[in-house]
């Protein structure tokens, strides 16, 4: 099974995760697929709002997170960062770089401030989030849950730095 996330400890309480995937497409289309609500839908979820710096959002994901946010970053096409339950407890920022690499783009995501204990949950969800990404620019199903399932053991067992 290829783990493409590493889990990190952020203080006591919360930690961060990050994956990272090369995808067969310019690094225009990766950011469309990234910020465009109708392409969302194809691999992550319903996302409406204020797409730019200051907007607010909601998002209703795959993985069955629903909420606001709000966009701190949208510096198209190479980096956007939201803060998801702004002024929560347990708000999270979950951070996005894409970058070009010959005719290919990588995309790296960051979400931090998420719970500690619970991170191989996260870990195991962004990767099959980024793999439905991936589906979704072939015009193919996402199969989010089935993944989700598949790969939260191996995380389970990835150490945290």
């Amino acid at each position: 099974m290829n783990i493409i996330g590493t889990m990190r400890r952020l203080d006591e309480s919360r930690g961060a995760v990050r994956v990272n995937d090369l995808y067969d497409t310019d690094i225009d289309d990766l950011w469309q697929a990234c910020t465009t609500p109708d392409r969302l839908a194809r691999w992550i979820g319903e996302v409406t709002g204020d797409l730019r710096v200051g907007g607010t959002i909601h998002a209703s994901w795959t993985s069955s997170w629903t909420g606001p946010g709000r966009v701190e970053v949208c510096e198209a096409p190479r980096h956007l960062l939201l803060t998801l339950e702004p002024g929560a407890e347990d708000q999270t920022q979950v951070e996005a770089w894409l970058s070009e690499e010959g005719s290919q783009t990588r995309l790296v995501v960051e979400e931090r401030g998420l719970p500690l204990a619970n991170l191989h949950f996260y870990g195991s969800g962004w990767q099959a989030h980024l793999e439905d990404l991936g589906r979704s620019l072939v015009g193919e199903p996402s199969v989010w849950h089935d993944r989700w399932t598949e790969l939260t053991p191996a995380y389970q067992e990835l150490a945290v730095n």
